[in-house]
């Protein structure tokens, strides 16, 4: 696989996590399957070994220089994330790829459906 590629799905993801405040669910697991062939389990275990060290740390240096980070919000949601994750992962193990794969693509359908809506009437 070509290098350029995964440097390509790293500031994009970057960039857009930057603006927005997502990343590895939403931008890099499709482009891992789409962009570099790989398998949705493959995707979401690269996805979540990418984000480990650097999930933003210049964001949020920056964000908290403009008093934009609430720390006690942070550290809730981080634990919870841990275990949360945790639980994913191991129910990740009982699933076949084909119906993780819908799962997901349901997700990002019913997320976007409602960001979309939400912009209009919210």
């Amino acid at each position: 696989m070509d290098s350029m590629v995964f440097v390509l799905i790293g500031l994009s993801a970057g960039i857009l996590s930057g603006l927005f405040g997502i990343g590895g669910g939403v931008l890099i697991v499709p482009a891992l399957i789409y962009g570099a062939g790989f398998t949705q389990k493959m995707a979401t275990g690269t996805s979540l070994a990418i984000l480990l060290p650097p999930v933003g740390i210049l964001a949020v240096l920056e964000y908290y220089r403009q008093g934009e980070v609430n720390f006690k919000a942070a550290l809730l949601i981080a634990v919870s994330l841990l275990i949360g994750s945790w639980f994913g992962a191991r129910w990740v193990s009982q699933l076949d790829s084909k119906t993780l794969k819908s799962m997901f693509g349901l997700f990002l359908v019913l997320l976007g459906s409602y960001v979309f809506w939400d912009s209009y009437h919210g």
